[in-house]
Formats: C-alpha cells, sequence, structure tokens
C-alpha cells in the first residue's frame, strides 16, 4: 500500500486586509484537500513529545514513525542527511544560518530571504576564511547551511534564530563545554561579511544583508533504522 502525507506547515498562514482579512488558505481553492477530507476520517495526533521543543524536525519525525524520544538527535544531522553529507562518529553536525544582525539586535533570521546563489557564495567564504581540519561549512538552501565540527560539542545550548528576532542577541548566544569555538567562528563572520559585495548590493535594494552565521540544532548522527 503506498501514503501520500500531506503536511500543512505553516500553511495556516496571517489574515491579509487585500484578501478581506482573510488568510491566503481561506481564500485558495482546495478542492482535492476538501474532496480527501470528506471521504476520509478526521482525527488529532500529538507528534511533539512533552520534553521536546515543537518543530517541523521533531514533528515530521513522528509523522513517518520515529519516536522522537529515541531517534531525535538534532536538526543539523537530519539536514546532513538531505544535503547528502554523511557524518563520521564523532562529528557534531549545526544548522548554520545566514542571518541579519544590526547593533547587536537579531534583525531577520533568514536574512531577507536571501537566494541561494548569494548566500552559497557568503558560506563559501566563510568555508575558506574559518574552516580548519575540524571544522567545515556546507553550503545549502537560501539562508539554511552545514557547520560540521569533528570532536566538537553536542550538548550546547543554542536558541534557534527564529525565536529572538527583534531580540538582543548576545544573551542568547551558545553556551556550555566547548562554547568558545562556537562564539569565536560567529564573531568572526560578521567581520567577514560585513563589508561583502553581496551584502552592499542588498543594502541598496533595501534588502536584509547575510552578515553573521548563527548555528543551531547542533547533534550526531542518529542510528536509524531504514525507512521502507
Amino acid at each position: 500500500m503506498k501514503y501520500i502525507i500531506l503536511v500543512g506547515d505553516g500553511m495556516a498562514d496571517y489574515p491579509i486586509p487585500q484578501l478581506g482579512n482573510r488568510t491566503p488558505l481561506q481564500v485558495a481553492d482546495t478542492t482535492n484537500m476538501d474532496l480527501v477530507a470528506k471521504k476520509g476520517v478526521s482525527g488529532m495526533v500529538k507528534t511533539i513529545p512533552e520534553s521536546m521543543p515543537p518543530g517541523s524536525d521533531v514533528a515530521n519525525l513522528s509523522l513517518l514513525g520515529y519516536d522522537p524520544d529515541v531517534y531525535y538527535t538534532g536538526r543539523g544531522p537530519l539536514e546532513a542527511g538531505s544535503m547528502g553529507i554523511k557524518l563520521a562518529s564523532r562529528d557534531v553536525a549545526y544548522r548554520c544560518n545566514v542571518v541579519a544582525v544590526e547593533n547587536g539586535v537579531m534583525v531577520d533570521y533568514s536574512a531577507g530571504h536571501i537566494s541561494s546563489s548569494e548566500s552559497e557564495e557568503l558560506i563559501k567564504l566563510i568555508d575558506d576564511k574559518l574552516s580548519t581540519d575540524e571544522i567545515k561549512f556546507y553550503p545549502g538552501v537560501s539562508y539554511r547551511h552545514l557547520l560540521v565540527h569533528e570532536g566538537g560539542s553536542a550538548s550546547l545550548k543554542c536558541t534557534p534564530p527564529h525565536d529572538i528576532t527583534g531580540e538582543k542577541y548576545e544573551e542568547y548566544l551558545p553556551t556550555g563545554a566547548g562554547q568558545e569555538a562556537i562564539r569565536e567562528l560567529m564573531e568572526k563572520s560578521r567581520s567577514i561579511l560585513a563589508d561583502h559585495p553581496i551584502n552592499r548590493k542588498r543594502i541598496a535594494a533595501g534588502k536584509n544583508p547575510g552578515n553573521m552565521i548563527w548555528p543551531w540544532g547542533q547533534g550526531l548522527a542518529p542510528n536509524m533504522p531504514r525507512f521502507i
């Protein structure tokens, strides 16, 4: 038997004045979704364990039948898998956002949803300037990238940048064993990216620059059975 799983992550959206204060979903033609709802069975399921923060990474594991309490080690390792990056046993993978900061404030966790071509150039420069035998950066899609730290600490407390938009970011910098190495990378990234031609062009166009990296969601590679 084959299954189709449709995940409406973020589908609800917000009311828009131009749509009569309705959401895009409310005005959309959802004929096929309506048919599935009409002929199917509706119910509710809890996809986030009490001990874990709500997020698509945790919830999608649940939807696919993997108990997050058993298999979840962090968002970073899952994204490494999606990018085809094989992690060694001592590798700690971080999701690494390109963000926009100004005057100590987290202005934009996505650097204005920076394009993949722009952010790839920025991350490749970061990798060229900051990578070592133990630390590597890998470009991803838009603002979403990867930092792999061989022998790094998987126990750091890291805050997702989208949780602190508009706030002073200093108090949310990584804390715990190994914090110095990651904080140093973040600070150095600011001087490397501050005056990059891509960012000068974005600022001139009224867009947020990608002027800092923000690692989070770190973890070791999970030991997961194959999904069949």
